[in-house]
């Protein structure tokens, strides 16, 4: 059986209504009802990034774009603009400043109509010259000469580079001086390290953290130097409409000033339809590297708090466990780690798959750009939760001290090393002999080592002065 479109849409809506839970599908969307839940459970961790990447936030930046532009060729001038008043540039850019779900919903009714989503934003901007007053003979120079990906790869580009400014950078530079006024709170304390999970040369710890703060600053610096770009130059790239209608213009030359100017973006030089994509995917790739450094920070703590070197701040009235009430569970690391994954996931298809298209264009880079504020939803909870659990922390220096106390073994590296200098013979098997066996090691034990060392007093005394306390390093 063949059916039209229109015959089979409405054989699903029939369907649809036929269905015994039809009252269930027909929910009214809200927190509770969200398919995400980043528009459920956490939205009010990521109600900001509603102002960047939701769909009223994308209108409102098309709209801005379109203004912008008109503007823009006004100030050109192109002859037919050249009687534009300047005072009514202001009123132009209001229609974006003060743009209202109202202007949103009418923006849909037209789109319904259209079935074009930037063709309903150039008739919806008609409809507000014409509100304006005096702009009936310049209506057609809105959108002139543009496609719809003009507007689409600067608006997105756009609302990504001001949500990184205004949203993301102040969180992750939030983890990065707790972690740094940590790391110089702490920078005394000794610690036991543990590589392969096994007891290795003590570290300090406020040094252990460290770390994280200069992993962190030097990807957030990368993250800040990468280029975020835009397409702009009409159907193919090539300004072909621009260009045949004023052919004596640099149009070039106006499209860079335009993007960098009114958009505090860089336009691409040489592009198809669409954007190449590829500066916006080193941008998903570089908060990829920074999320992945978030990952390690979450599972290194989750570890510490194990080992008991943390205490978390008990909240009163807080469950850990539905069966066991004595637990505190480090679920702020655990609920970190588990959105910085998600975000992962979607910006690796996002960066691997936006630069790829079929010649000079294909659709999949359309609904693929529709979800860049999820993974920055997905981050923005973790930076939270991270911060959260970092902010529980309660510093143990009593299991600490007793970790670095019942495990004087590390201490051998040291002495292996002044024996080495002072020439002695196979000091490494020498302690390797004493060090690697079941039997514990202990303050006497390496004393008694010492004791019966063939070198002299001086270097005995300095050999005995070393402690897993103090063998930290510089």
């Amino acid at each position: 059986m063949n059916f039209s479109s229109y015959e089979l849409d409405f054989r699903i809506k029939e369907l649809i209504l036929q269905s015994d839970n039809y009252q269930e599908m027909t929910m009214e969307l809200d927190i509770l009802t969200a398919i995400s839940p980043i528009d459920g459970r956490y939205r009010g961790k990521v109600e900001a990034l509603a102002n960047y990447f939701s769909e009223f936030a994308l209108m409102r930046y098309r709209v801005r774009v379109e203004v912008e532009y008109f503007i823009t060729l006004c100030e050109l001038p192109l002859p037919q603009l050249k009687s534009v008043e300047v005072e009514v540039f202001e009123k132009l850019r209001n229609i974006y400043k003060n743009f209202s779900e109202k202007d949103a919903t009418r923006i849909k009714e037209i789109e319904s109509v259209t079935n074009h989503d930037v063709k309903a934003i150039e008739y919806f901007l008609k409809e507000q010259f014409d509100a304006i007053g005096g702009l009936e003979p310049y209506k057609e120079f809105i959108h002139f000469g543009l496609t719809s990906q003009d507007i689409n790869n600067t608006s997105v580009p756009l609302s990504i580079k001001e949500a990184l400014v205004d949203v993301y950078y102040p969180q992750i530079e939030e983890v990065i001086n707790l972690l740094a006024e940590y790391a110089e709170t702490w920078k005394d304390i000794p610690m036991l390290a543990k590589t392969h999970g096994q007891p290795a040369s003590p570290t300090r710890l406020g040094k252990e953290i460290m770390v994280y703060v200069y992993r962190l600053q030097t990807q957030l610096a990368s993250l800040k130097a990468s280029k975020i770009t835009a397409k702009f130059g009409g159907a193919t790239g090539n300004f072909n409409a621009h260009h045949v209608a004023y052919p004596e213009r640099d149009w070039r030359s106006f499209g860079n000033k335009f993007v960098e100017e009114k958009l505090g973006l860089e336009r691409e030089q040489y592009t198809t339809q669409i954007s190449n994509y590829d500066n916006i995917a080193a941008v998903f790739d570089a908060m990829r590297r920074i999320n992945t450094i978030m990952i390690d920070l979450c599972r290194d703590f989750w570890m510490y708090i194990s080992m008991e070197y943390f205490k978390q701040k008990i909240k009163p009235g807080e469950v850990g466990s539905s069966a066991m009430p004595h637990k505190v569970n480090p679920i702020d690391y655990e609920n970190a780690e588990g959105n910085l994954g998600m975000a992962n996931a979607i910006l690796t298809h996002l960066s691997m798959k936006l630069p790829v298209s079929r010649l000079q264009r294909d659709l999949t880079d359309s609904t693929v750009l529709r979800n860049v504020g999820v993974p920055m939803g997905h981050m923005i909870v973790a930076i939270q939760s991270l911060l959260k659990g970092l902010y529980k922390v309660i510093l143990n220096e009593k299991v600490i001290t007793a970790d670095l106390d019942s495990c004087w073994s590390v201490v051998a590296e040291a002495i292996q090393t002044i024996l080495r200098r002072e020439g002695y013979p196979h000091p490494y098997e020498a302690l390797k002999a004493l060090t690697r066996t079941n039997a514990a090691i202990t303050e006497e034990s390496i004393k008694s080592f010492i004791s019966e060392l063939n070198v002299s007093d001086s270097v005995k005394e300095e050999l005995r002065a070393i402690t897993p306390h103090n063998y930290t390093g510089i």
